[in-house]
């Protein structure tokens, strides 16, 4: 699959600007990884941008089950459809390959590490670290919607340091800042 495919996805089925924003974040923590661990770059981006292209269209409750039909109706390859599937804890999809782990694992730290740029004085990711990022984790209404611990958990599943991991995915948010509505 290509990430123009992808793209024209997301252009049919995605309303929000938010959405496309986290989407997008998504995709560059999972280029990244992919590029540090030599796994196919194109493939692991087009889960990224996959992982929640349902999220405006499906009743919560049927996510991301609901994206992973119209994916499959759509020819996408299987290993997408089941990172897809995987990347949440509501459903019985075990996360068994790294694709599937790491889509997990990025998809509510890359949100975080957002959120956490939004709130500081400049909008930027070079005025976020590992220890503001811990700070704002320990403050239970910020950004309540995200579990810590599935922060946590997503670094356990992956072998990886906590701090490592934030660290790694601020780092590849700061090439597409200006996509995610903040300064590099």
């Amino acid at each position: 699959m290509k990430r123009e495919e992808a793209i024209a996805i997301l252009d049919e089925f995605v309303t929000s600007a938010s959405l496309h924003k986290h989407l997008r974040g998504v995709e560059a923590a999972m280029r990244a990884y992919a590029r540090a661990l030599g796994e196919d770059e194109e493939q692991w981006g087009i889960a990224g941008l996959l992982h929640d292209f349902d999220w405006d269209i499906a009743p919560p409750e049927e996510h991301p089950m609901f994206g992973a039909r119209i994916l499959r109706e759509r020819g996408v390859p299987e290993g997408i459809v089941r990172a897809v599937l995987s990347h949440g804890d509501h459903i019985d999809a075990p996360r068994e390959t790294l694709m599937e782990k790491y889509v997990y694992a990025v998809d509510e730290l890359s949100g975080f590490i957002t959120a956490v740029a939004l709130v500081r004085p400049n909008k930027s990711l070079s005025e976020v670290d590992v220890r503001a990022v811990r700070k704002k984790m320990k403050d239970k209404s910020f950004a309540r919607s995200v579990s810590r611990d599935d922060l946590v958990r997503g670094a356990e599943d992956l072998g990886l340091d906590l701090d490592r991991h934030i660290e790694n995915v601020v780092e590849a948010l700061k090439p597409v800042a200006g996509d995610l509505g903040l300064q590099a």
